[in-house]
């Protein structure tokens, strides 16, 4: 970074800025004072002259209006005389006129004794005799190039003007001090100025001291360096912000040590985790390989680092690298050989930097092959589900036909192949009806009607109809309680839920077997079991019994006429009602499911 020149720096600027303000200071102080002083001094000046002209009008007037014989002194020796006491160094002539002829009666001016008798042409004495007010103001001399005092007043001798006074004062002096003044006021602001540069150097380096060791500290933190601190000078504002710099800087150094260990993790987190990561440079060439990948695509992360993605995954004759920066989709890859399925899914994501250029690519690598084993199960169930409907639908047809064609007039053989009609018939309608109600369970509108019911009474209902309706010979050993526990429930859901339970402890219950029917409050909740003594559940596929589609012994259940879906079913309707369901199993001595309902023992106050 370039260094700050001294006449860029914020050091002259502040010097600058503190000495015109108080150079402006000064000069408007400077203004309104000689301003109001020149406005006192004149002001006082006029007053004075002021009285002594009164007085003198005072003196002139009795002269005036005086009684004179013939040996008395005329009027105007006695008012030259007057006149000549009044006269003093500031006024430089005093004139007295008759108001009724103009003349001028005297002068104090013993060098301008030529125009008394004469009659005067000055305006202000005019208008002052007129107007009977005092005329006044400053004018220039037009023989000295001075300014000057003019003021005329009349005089007045029983209300009426019988002359006025003409009065001539130098105000030279006035203006002189004024300027006197003004250079003294000159002196002091540059004195002033002085000081104040000095002063406003002293104060701006106390102000940018600081502010230049942040700089240095920025500096020193863009190379990395966060143990400097800034020296703190003071507890003012500039103090303040030296204090919050410093610990920004501490900040910094956290946030710097917590990017790095966010980076190490993150880097363990890639090499950990159970996706394959590929990352490259701009070119495709594989620059960061984890072991999920490399074990993925069976290959040493060290011979694949540098080498093309395209040709590592296998990908050269169908895509380039500009074909992958722009794919949005998935890409299978399918490295199956023989009878080991393996299936991999690939996506691809640009690493862009803010101005859009592209930077590298990420590709993140899926095992999907349980995936598809589920998916081919599902198609396998599919087809098990079109050959359980094409055998009752092949074997009513053939009975249907054989009626159409006469048997139903047989006695013996019509009764037989209707029952059997009948029988694949419901078969169907049970494989139907679970789907649906896979189907109803899965959209967005399934809705429960939950009622208040007896769950005990509830359960001996549903256990009595199994009991009157079994073929097997199975007991039934019920562990219920004789007290009320009330429930709320769908009971037609919850119906389905036990009908399944126990349709599946009858199927899989061997002769002269004992099926346990058993319900009980545990932490707010009821427990519902039905345990059998069948052939049971091996313990690898104990989690998988409630899982859509899945049948322990294919064989066998489609023997039953099971479908695989009266778990899955249960399981989705205990769930809807906020319970839970699992199994326990111990092969070749039975099995035993159990879910819960949420049960509040205070809800039997309302039923008492």
């Amino acid at each position: 970074m370039k260094k700050v020149g001294f006449f860029r720096s914020i050091h002259l600027k502040f010097v600058i800025i503190y000495v015109l303000l108080i150079l402006v200071a000064m000069q408007i102080i400077g203004v309104y004072f000689v301003r109001k002083l020149e406005d006192t001094l004149m002001t006082n000046y006029q007053s004075s002259l002021k009285q002594r002209v009164n007085m003198l009008v005072y003196d002139i007037e009795e002269e005036m209006v005086k009684e004179r014989g013939k040996q008395d002194p005329t009027k105007e020796e006695d008012i030259r005389k007057i006149l000549r006491d009044y006269n003093s160094s500031d006024i430089s002539e005093i004139r007295v006129i008759d108001g009724g002829s103009l003349r001028i009666l005297g002068t104090s001016n013993e060098n301008n004794q030529s125009i008394v008798g004469q009659r005067t042409t000055e305006l202000k004495i005019k208008r002052s005799i007129v107007l009977d007010k005092d005329e006044g103001d400053i004018v220039l001399d037009e023989k000295t190039g001075k300014r000057i005092w003019v003021q005329a007043t009349p005089i007045h001798s029983n209300k009426e003007v019988i002359g006025a006074v003409y009065l001539v004062a130098k105000v030279e002096n006035i203006f002189s001090q004024m300027n006197e003044i003004n250079k003294i006021l000159a002196t002091g602001t540059a004195i002033a100025l002085l000081f104040t540069a000095v002063l406003g150097t002293l104060l701006a380096q106390t102000i940018t001291r600081p502010i230049s060791d942040m700089r240095k500290q920025a500096l020193a933190m863009t190379r990395g360096n966060f143990s400097r601190k800034v020296k703190v000078y003071g507890y003012d504002e500039i103090g303040q912000l030296a204090l919050t710099f410093n610990n920004l800087t501490k900040k910094l150094q956290e946030a710097q040590a917590t990017t790095e260990g966010e980076k190490r993790k993150l880097s363990s987190v890639i090499s950990y985790m159970t996706d394959g990561v590929i990352a490259t440079d701009r070119r495709g060439r594989i620059i960061l390989i984890n072991d999920p990948a490399a074990e993925m695509l069976n290959v040493s992360r060290e011979t694949v680092l540098s080498q093309q993605i395209v040709s590592v995954l296998g990908l050269e004759e169908d895509y380039s690298l500009e074909d992958l920066l722009q794919e949005k989709e998935s890409i299978i890859l399918d490295y199956t050989t023989g009878n080991e399925p393996f299936i991999l899914r690939v996506n691809f994501s640009v690493i862009q930097k803010d101005s859009g250029f592209v930077n590298g690519l990420i590709a993140v690598l899926h095992d999907i092959t349980e995936q598809e084993k589920i998916d081919m199960e599902r198609r396998e169930f599919v087809a098990n589900v079109s050959h359980e409907l094409r055998t009752p639908l092949t074997t009513m047809r053939s009975y249907l036909e054989a009626l159409s064609d006469g048997a139903w007039q047989d006695e013996e053989i019509a009764p037989t192949f209707l029952q059997t009609a009948q029988t694949e018939t419901e078969r169907m309608i049970r494989l139907v009806n679970d789907l649906l109600q896979l189907s109803k369970m899965d959209s967005t509108d399934y809705h429960l009607k939950k009622e208040w019911v007896n769950f005990p009474v509830f359960y001996n209902r549903i256990i009595d109809r199994f009991e009157l309706t079994k073929d097997q010979k199975v007991t039934f050993i019920r562990k219920l309680p004789d007290q009320a526990m009330f429930v709320e429930i769908d009971e037609d859901k919850i119906t389905q839920v036990l009908y399944n339970i126990i349709s599946n402890a009858l199927k899989y219950s061997p002769e002269g077997g004992r099926i346990t029917f058993q319900t009980e409050e545990q932490d707010g909740r009821i427990l519902v079991s039905v345990a059998d003594e069948g052939v049971g559940v091996p313990k690898d596929n104990l989690k998988k019994i409630f899982d859509r589609f899945y049948r322990v012994d294919k064989a066998r259940t489609r023997k039953l006429g099971g479908t695989g879906l009266g778990l899955a079913i249960a399981k989705e309707m205990v769930n809807a009602h906020g319970g839970e369901i699992w199994a326990s199993s111990i092969e070749g001595k039975g099995t035993t499911i159990y879910f819960t309902l949420p049960y509040d023992s205070t809800a039997e106050d309302d039923w008492s």
